[in-house]
């Protein structure tokens, strides 16, 4: 028989049952867990941008395709929440094979729909909705599973070897979707049903076994406890630790930041090619890969969230200099190259020091603080251009990041917020057992 390219190579001979040998960062659990991630990914960028697409493609109306791209980004505000509380309660490897199993399906039948001539905008609308949906649970599942397939040593390598694939997944996805699309518009959905048959086929394989942890219970005690309650048992988690509650609100403004600036870029763009904007626009994607990819591991710490606040200062001032493209891009350029830094070390923390029982709801507060930022981010961009212009608009951003980063500086120094070094470890009390 082949190999199986989802299997680490060291593992491949291994007898059935026996321990997974470590050889470098992988392990064969995570090795197919990340495969099949680094697949679901490329799957989410390709889809966002050939799902509105085809909605343009077929009805012919831009409304429509607007309203597409809505569906698939509306639930990462509404199921964030209830997603987590699920990761904590269900098996989080069962979690991410339902939605392999469910996009894979739900993308077969726009295929089926579109060969026969009967796909419709409210059939667009609820398969993008779904996919959306999808992988919100998706993801979170994949953060609630990571703890039981890496050894602590390993813990930071492998949170950047999968920050890496993410920002890859960026870069490449959107492109290839309209690539894809350009051949003809069954051709990425097509695509698509093939790479969610290959992230199922490496979930299926050996993953390990799970540590258990208080918080998996089956699914028909979901009703035990109220929403409301389990997601305030998360915000209290998020707040007893304190490098990540001050990543979250650090993170959460760092991206809106940087992509209102994106959007004051497009705002200026109308007299650039396409080749101009879409490079400005993967300049980010190409800081993320290089930072990640640089990284073995990043530590968290208070010390990393003060220098990318500093960081970020720097780089929103090129554009407030001068509103030209390059300047644009080299500031997206640096964001990407540190947040890439930040997330591993939010992600590496949240593995290492949070309560596994609770790992899903604390996961979905933060992310659905940093993504909201995003989705608040056009339309704040929009409104400064409209009112300020182009460059005003640039400089008041720069305005804001550099008072807020004077602001947390001086308290420092005042001993109002902890120094470097200070508040990074966790509470006792909530790290998970050994």
């Amino acid at each position: 028989m082949g190999a199986d390219p989802c299997s680490s190579p060291a593992a491949a001979d291994e007898p059935p049952g026996a321990p997974t040998p470590v050889a470098g960062l992988w392990t064969a659990a995570f090795a197919r867990v990340w495969a099949g991630s680094a697949l679901s990914s490329v799957s989410s960028r390709t889809l966002s941008v050939a799902y509105p697409l085809l909605a343009l493609a077929v009805g012919g109306s831009p409304v429509g395709a607007g309203w597409v791209s809505f569906a698939l980004t509306l639930p990462v505000l509404l199921f964030y929440i209830p997603a987590g509380v699920l990761a904590d309660r269900v098996d989080p490897r069962s979690l991410m094979l339902f939605a392999e199993i469910a996009r894979g399906l739900s993308v077969v039948s726009v295929l089926l729909a579109l060969a026969l001539g009967k796909l419709s905008l409210p059939h667009m609308l609820a398969a993008a909705f779904l996919e959306g949906t999808l992988w919100v649970l998706y993801t979170l599942a994949e953060t609630a599973l990571l703890p039981s397939l890496v050894p602590e040593g390993r813990i930071g390598a492998a949170m950047a070897r999968s920050e890496t694939s993410s920002h890859a997944a960026v870069l490449a996805g959107r492109p290839l979707g309209g690539l894809l699309f350009g051949l003809a518009p069954a051709v990425p959905f097509a695509m698509n049903a093939v790479l969610f048959l290959g992230s199922t086929l490496c979930l299926l394989g050996r993953t390990g076994k799970a540590r258990p942890y208080g918080g998996r219970r089956v699914l028909r005690e979901f009703s035990g406890r109220s929403l409301v309650s389990e997601t305030f048992d998360g915000v209290r988690e998020l707040s007893r630790h304190g490098f990540l509650s001050r990543a979250t609100i650090m993170t959460t403004v760092t991206n809106l930041m940087v992509n209102a600036l994106i959007m004051i870029f497009l705002t200026s763009s109308a007299s650039l090619s396409p080749l101009e904007v879409g490079l400005v626009l993967a300049a980010g994607g190409v800081g993320g890969v290089l930072g990640s990819t640089l990284l073995s591991s990043a530590e968290p710490g208070n010390a990393i969230l003060f220098t990318q606040m500093w960081i970020w200062v720097l780089a929103l001032s090129l554009p407030a200099m001068n509103a030209h493209p390059v300047l644009f891009g080299l500031a997206t350029l640096i964001t990407g190259y540190t947040g890439a830094r930040n997330n591993v070390a939010v992600r590496t923390y949240e593995i290492r020091e949070v309560d596994r029982s609770k790992l899903g709801r604390v996961a979905s507060v933060q992310r659905l603080a940093v993504y909201g930022a995003v989705c608040l981010a056009a339309p704040l961009g929009g409104f400064l251009v409209a009112a300020f212009g182009v460059h005003d608009a640039a400089v008041s951003l720069f305005g804001v990041m550099f008072t807020v980063a004077v602001a947390v500086t001086l308290a420092r120094f005042l001993g109002w917020v902890p120094r470097f070094g200070d508040g990074d470890q966790a509470p006792p009390a909530s790290r998970p057992a050994s």
